[in-house]
This record gives C-alpha cells, sequence and structure tokens, in this order.
C-alpha cells in the first residue's frame, strides 16, 4: 500500500512545499484544506484534495482514516483571530477550545494534537520534510547590515525571543533601538506592514523561534511574501534565526531584496 501521509493545510507557501517533499519521498498524501486560510489555488494543484471549515474536525479525521492514513502534518497557518470571529463553531470544537485556561496559539494547537491522537491521529514533526529549508548563519544578500542595523538586531534580538517565549508572536519590528510593532493575531506581514506605517523607512524586521520549539506547532518560517511585505514596508532589513526559521523561496526572496537594497542576515541563536 506505501507510505501514506494526511496534511492539514493552512495559509502561505508551506502546504505546496510539504506536498511536493513527501511526494518526492514516495508518501501517498490526501490533502485537507482549511476554507479560509488555505490557498485557492492549492485545490488546483493537489489531486487528491478535500476544503473544509475549521469547525469540521470529525470529517476531517473521517477524511483521513477513509484511506487508511493515521498520521498528518499541519502545514501553513491557520488565522488565530478565527477563535473570535467564527460564527456557529460545532459542539465538537467548542468542547475542544472551552478545555484550554487561555487561548494562545500554543495551547490550542496542543488541543488540537491531543484530541487527534485520542481519535488515532498522530501529528508529526515537519522539520523531517523541510530540512533544506533551515540555513546556517550568514549574510544572504548582497546588501551588508550597516552599523545601526546592526545595533537594532542586537537590540531587539533578546527581546524577540522573551516576546516568543511568552507566546505573543515571533516576529518583533525595530527602528532605531526602539520597539515598533510586536506581532499578535495579524501574523507577521501584517506586523511589518503597521510597523512601517508607524515609522516610516528603515524598520529592522527581526524572526525567531521559541526557546522550547514544538516544531508541530506554529513552526517559524519567512518567505517571498514576508519580503515583499518588506520591500513594501520600505524596511531596512531582516533578520531570521539559523536553523530554527524555515526560509521558503530562498533565491527568490535573495534577489527580491537585493534589486531593494534590503539586507537579510541570518544569526545564530544563543
Amino acid at each position: 500500500m506505501g507510505k501514506r501521509l494526511g496534511i492539514i493545510a493552512g495559509s502561505g507557501e508551506v502546504p505546496f512545499f510539504i506536498f511536493k517533499e513527501v511526494e518526492k519521498l514516495g508518501y501517498f498524501s490526501l490533502v485537507a484544506g482549511i476554507d479560509g486560510d488555505a490557498e485557492v489555488s492549492l485545490a488546483d494543484s493537489i489531486e487528491q484534495f478535500q476544503w473544509f471549515k475549521i469547525s469540521q474536525i470529525e470529517d476531517i479525521i473521517n477524511y483521513f482514516k477513509q484511506e487508511d492514513i493515521h498520521e498528518v502534518l499541519f502545514a501553513g497557518k491557520i488565522d488565530h483571530r478565527r477563535i473570535y470571529k467564527e460564527q456557529g463553531f460545532n459542539a465538537v470544537l467548542f468542547d475542544i477550545l472551552s478545555q484550554s485556561e487561555d487561548k494562545s496559539p500554543t495551547s490550542l494547537i496542543c488541543l488540537a494534537i491531543e484530541y487527534l491522537s485520542k481519535k488515532g491521529i498522530t501529528v508529526l514533526d515537519p522539520t523531517n520534510f523541510l530540512s533544506s529549508l533551515f540555513i546556517d548563519e550568514g549574510i544572504l544578500s548582497k546588501v551588508k547590515p550597516s552599523p545601526q542595523i546592526e545595533k537594532d538586531i542586537n537590540f531587539g534580538w533578546e527581546k524577540a525571543r522573551v516576546l516568543a517565549d511568552l507566546d505573543i508572536g515571533q516576529t518583533l519590528v525595530l527602528k532605531d533601538k526602539a520597539v515598533v510593532a510586536v506581532e499578535g493575531m495579524e501574523g507577521t506581514d501584517a506586523a511589518i506592514k503597521r510597523g512601517g506605517e508607524l515609522a516610516g523607512p528603515g524598520t529592522v524586521v527581526i524572526k525567531l523561534s521559541r526557546s522550547r520549539q514544538d516544531p508541530r506547532i506554529d513552526l517559524p518560517a519567512v518567505g517571498v511574501s514576508t519580503v515583499r511585505e518588506i520591500v513594501n514596508a520600505e524596511c531596512a532589513a531582516l533578520c531570521v534565526e539559523a536553523h530554527n526559521v524555515a526560509f521558503f523561496q530562498k533565491e527568490e526572496s535573495i534577489s527580491l531584496a537585493d534589486a531593494n537594497g534590503i539586507a537579510i542576515v541570518v544569526r545564530k541563536g544563543e
């Protein structure tokens, strides 16, 4: 029957990449796209694909089990703001949400993983399929960071780590050693945009992982969409953590940064 794997797809480029990688490794994969999060083009490019509302967790489980799939990957982001916007959550999802003492992304995803496990579905670590996306420290761009950029990175690095460990967000935007924007429910791209609106050109964006990052939960990642937002916000630099932040479409992202005079720095975590 061969290796079989389910993918629960949210937004961004991660689902596309993971699907291609697991296919290369010889897996048969079945994709459940979360309506309102997953890219519409994902359904057009994957034959074994079906849309589900976020509340249809039992239907997703049955979808996988009908194909004898008992291992899945979370791929892409599910908009955290849905817990306050979504109407008509069914009894199952409402019961899962009610078990959490807080509504942080980590707590909610952990509950989802636990619920899936009880139903015979194991959520796997996606880094086994994404190893090529984790890169060594260094400067990727032709543009080198200025002394001021380096000061901002040094100033913001541990602050960003604390925010990540507090489960607030994994992205920090700075300018002139002042914190301009902190990622919350709105996500990385929206935080970058807000930082540019608040402080104008020249901001520095830092993206890193939690100290004890469970890669099954909200794996930090950047890609060409992130760099496009950085260009639009007229940022000066992007700094990501080596080995812990996945970098999608790296070559395209570097070319875009070079064309717009933006430095991309990969820094090793402490």
